[in-house]
């Protein structure tokens, strides 16, 4: 009977899964350098610098810099657009991630309606966790009709910035999706005034 080489050795499908890469004499472990990559975005996003992240990692602090570089969306203010009842969610949705907005919360008529059905506490909590997401961002967009939005503006923190776009005329909800487009794209190109209607 033989003896193995490599005690144990791995089976076919764990040496599959395996992601390894030859660049000349090296043999690149993939899964390694996306781990890395997970990291150094981790601390990033939780609030360190470029400088303390790279001496964290081990690497210089120009790769974290360009691996930023590498995956940017855009640069400018925080945006997150909110919308109750819009009648062309989709659209409305549609064009916010086409804009990279950072957050958007968007009810048709009937998932607006479906909301506030729930019991008491349910429908408060949902509302606070909902209020405490929307303060992190810089600038609001609310998509909504005139009274609901400026009571919703209100309760916002000071510091944000809110933007109200009117729903076309003679519409029940519904919003003109380039007209959003333009609103956002003067949001991330200059800083808005404090509130707009």
């Amino acid at each position: 009977m033989g003896t193995s080489l490599c005690s144990p050795c791995p089976n076919q499908s764990e040496v599959d899964q395996l992601d390894f890469i030859r660049i000349g004499d090296k043999l690149i472990d993939r899964a390694k350098i996306d781990r890395a990559i997970d990291q150094i975005l981790t601390l990033r996003s939780g609030g360190l610098s470029q400088q303390e992240v790279a001496d964290k990692i081990g690497v210089d602090r120009t790769l974290v810099s360009r691996l930023e570089g590498v995956g940017e969306v855009r640069k400018g203010e925080s945006i997150a657009v909110i919308g109750f009842p819009v009648e062309n969610k989709d659209e409305a949705v549609r064009v916010a991630a086409e804009e990279a907005v950072d957050f958007a919360y968007v009810l048709t008529d009937q998932e607006r309606w479906d909301l506030l059905n729930r019991s008491g506490a349910e429908l408060f909590n949902e509302l606070m966790r909902l209020m405490a997401r929307i303060r992190e961002f810089r600038v609001v967009v609310i998509l909504g009709l005139n009274q609901p939005a400026r009571f919703f503006a209100a309760l916002l923190d000071r510091e944000v910035t809110v933007l109200h776009l009117k729903q076309v005329p003679g519409s029940n909800g519904r919003f003109d999706p380039e007209e959003l487009r333009r609103l956002i794209r003067s949001v991330k190109t200059s800083r808005p005034a404090r509130v707009r209607s």
